[in-house]
Formats: C-alpha cells, structure tokens, sequence
C-alpha cells in the first residue's frame, strides 16, 4: 500500500495542502506531529520541555515507522525536521511511498511565518531579521535531507488549489 509522504520547511503548507489532498482522494491525512501528541498525551512543547530533543526525536522516528507500517492508505505529513533525524531520509525513498517535498522560497516561507510566529516555538520571540536568517541557515541545513524525496514542488506564487493539481498529476 503507498504512503503518501508530504514534507518541507514549517510554512511550506504541508497541513493545509495534505487536507485539501485528503478531501479529493479520499485518502485520510495524518500529522506526524498530531499522532506524536495523542501517543505521548503531551504537546510537542511539553514533550521537548520534559524530555528534551533526543527524547522527541526517537519518538517521532518511532511513530513515522508505525505509520508507514500500517496497512491503510494515508497522506503522512511531517514535521519540519523529520527527515533530518534518525535516517528519516531514507524512509522517503521505499518503493511503498510517494515523497513530494514541498519546496518554498526563503521569502515565500518567511511572509507566511510571519503572520503567525507566536504559534510557531521556533521563532517567536524573533525579530524580522533574525527570522528571516533563521529560515536562511535551517533551509540551508535541512535541504539535503528534504531532497531525497522522490518529487519535489515549488510552491512559491502558488494557490493551494494549483499545489494540490501539481501533487494529482505526480499521483496519477
């Protein structure tokens, strides 16, 4: 059974897309990051406050191996650093899985944190400017790991709705 595996920066609009996808395919969306949460009965923040990292990490790398496991049909989207961690990156390239990641400019990703950054632990108590080197270096770090996914897409100056056709005709 493919796994549909969406993954990218925080902002890239993973949730938003995953559900919009879920809505047309039929194909229930998970949240890593939600399914962390109901296993630990905790937040990501009280998770990282109790246990720290290491703790989340092996738990995450724990749980997405779970999900990819399970014999149902699911859009599993990641959390930001997934992929960095625990050989993650690997998992993204099984013949049982569709990866796309979810490539958004440093502009396109910083304009939408911007609006809502108090929800975002990361980078709330940041100016714009430390904000927008933040997403610089993570981008810079992370991106070897986002690109061993199978597919990727720009999502820059894009609607949901044309990102969501992008990922249908990757499926198709």
């Amino acid at each position: 059974m493919k796994k549909i595996i969406l993954l990218g920066y925080m902002g890239c609009g993973k949730s938003t897309i995953a559900q919009n996808l879920s809505k047309i395919t039929n194909i229930p969306f998970l949240d890593l990051d939600k399914c962390i949460e109901k296993k630990a009965n905790l937040s990501i923040n009280e998770i990282f406050e109790q246990f720290g990292e290491i703790h989340f990490r092996k738990l995450e790398h724990e749980i997405f191996v779970e999900l990819l496991q399970s014999s149902e049909n699911n859009i599993i989207g990641l959390g930001g650093g997934t992929p960095c961690y625990a050989n993650n990156h690997e998992l993204l390239k099984s013949d049982d899985v569709t990866s796309i990641y979810l490539k958004a400019s440093i502009d396109t990703l910083y304009n939408r944190l911007l609006h809502n950054k108090s929800k975002r632990p990361l980078i709330a108590n940041m100016n714009e400017e430390e904000m927008k080197e933040f997403i610089a270096k993570h981008l810079f770090d992370r991106s070897y790991y986002y690109n061993h996914a199978q597919y990727k897409i720009s999502v820059d100056d894009k609607t949901i709705e044309e990102t969501v056709q992008d990922i249908l005709g990757i499926l198709a």
